[in-house]
C-alpha cells in the first residue's frame, strides 16, 4: 500500500511541476521531455503497483486457512520500511509543499561569484557553481569547444548591436568572454538585476546578473557583467534594468584578472520578467 502511495506521489509531483511550469526551476526545458517521459514512466508503474496490489487482495480474501499454498515467512523487518520510506517520501513532500525560492542578490552574497579559471584545477569541475562567466567547455573535447565558440562568435562580431535577450544571454556572454579582444567598442544590450559588490573600487560600478541554467539546477549560476553606471546612479540590489552601451575591458582587482565591462550609455529600470532564470541553448 505505501509502495503504491508512494509511486502516486511521485507521478503526481512530476505532472504538477509541468503543469505550474515550475519544471524549469530545476531544468533546463530543453530538456522536459526526459522528465515527462519519467513522469509517464511512473504512471505506468503506479497502475501495474495498483492492480498488483488488488490482486493480492483478492487472493488474501479467498483464504480460510493460515497458508493457503503460499509462503508468509517473507523478509520484511519493520525497520527498514522506517528509515527508507521516509528518505522516499521527503522529495515528494518538499517538492509539493516547500515553496519554490527565486534566486536574487542574496544569493550572490551569501555563495559569492568568481571567475572559473581559478577553479580548473578544484573539485569537481561538473559540479562549478556561481560564475560571473558561463562556460560549458567541460561538456566538450578542446578542440570542438573552440570550434563551437568560433561558430558563436561569427553570429556576434559582425553585429553592429548586439542584443542580449532570454534566448541567446547565455551564449552571447560565453562568447564575448571567450573573445574580448574581438568585441571591444560594439554595443550591446541586455537586462538584468543589479548587484553592488563592496569590491569594487568605483562607486559607479556594478554588476548586472541573471541566473541561468546549462543543463540543471546543479551546473546553474549567476552569470552577466560589470557595468560602469553615469556618475550620480544609484541603484539597490535586485533592482531590473536594461542597460546599453560599449564594451570595453578592465583589470578586475578580485580576480586579479582582465575581464569585459560596459560602459554604459543608456539605462532603464524595467519590471523583472516572467521567467527570471535564462537557459543555456544548443
Amino acid at each position: 500500500m505505501i509502495r503504491s502511495l508512494i509511486l502516486i506521489g511521485f507521478t503526481y509531483l512530476i505532472f504538477h511541476l509541468h503543469i505550474t511550469g515550475d519544471i524549469n526551476k530545476y531544468i533546463n526545458m530543453k530538456y522536459s521531455y526526459l522528465s515527462a517521459t519519467a513522469g509517464y514512466a511512473l504512471l505506468v508503474l503506479t497502475i501495474v503497483q495498483i492492480l498488483m496490489l488488488n490482486k493480492d487482495s483478492s487472493k488474501d480474501g479467498g483464504c480460510d486457512h493460515d497458508h493457503c499454498g503460499h509462503n508468509h515467512s517473507k523478509d520484511n523487518k519493520w525497520y527498514k520500511k522506517l528509515y527508507v520510506y521516509p528518505i522516499l517520501a521527503f522529495p515528494i513532500i518538499s517538492g509539493l509543499f516547500f515553496p519554490i525560492a527565486t534566486l536574487d542578490s542574496n544569493i550572490v552574497k551569501a555563495k559569492g561569484f568568481h571567475f572559473p579559471i581559478y577553479d580548473e584545477s578544484e573539485g569537481d569541475s561538473f559540479m562549478q557553481q556561481q560564475f560571473l562567466r558561463p562556460d560549458t567547455s567541460v561538456y566538450y573535447g578542446k578542440d570542438d569547444y573552440d570550434s563551437l565558440m568560433k561558430k558563436e562568435k561569427k553570429k556576434y562580431v559582425n553585429q553592429s548591436m548586439i542584443t542580449l535577450n532570454d534566448q541567446n544571454y547565455l551564449k552571447g556572454m560565453e562568447t564575448i568572454y571567450n573573445f574580448p579582444g574581438d568585441f571591444l567598442g560594439k554595443e550591446i544590450e541586455f537586462k538584468g538585476f543589479v548587484f553592488n559588490d563592496k569590491e569594487t573600487i568605483d562607486k559607479n560600478q556594478l554588476f548586472i546578473f541573471r541566473f541561468g541554467v546549462i543543463h540543471c539546477i546543479a551546473d546553474s549560476g549567476v552569470f552577466g557583467m560589470l557595468v560602469d553606471m553615469p556618475d550620480g546612479t544609484k541603484l539597490k540590489n535586485d533592482e531590473w534594468v536594461t542597460v546599453k552601451g560599449k564594451i570595453s575591458t578592465i583589470y578586475y582587482q578580485p580576480f586579479k584578472t582582465n575581464i569585459p565591462y560596459l560602459k554604459v550609455e543608456e539605462w532603464s529600470t524595467t519590471g523583472a520578467p516572467k521567467e527570471q532564470y535564462v537557459f543555456r541553448g544548443y
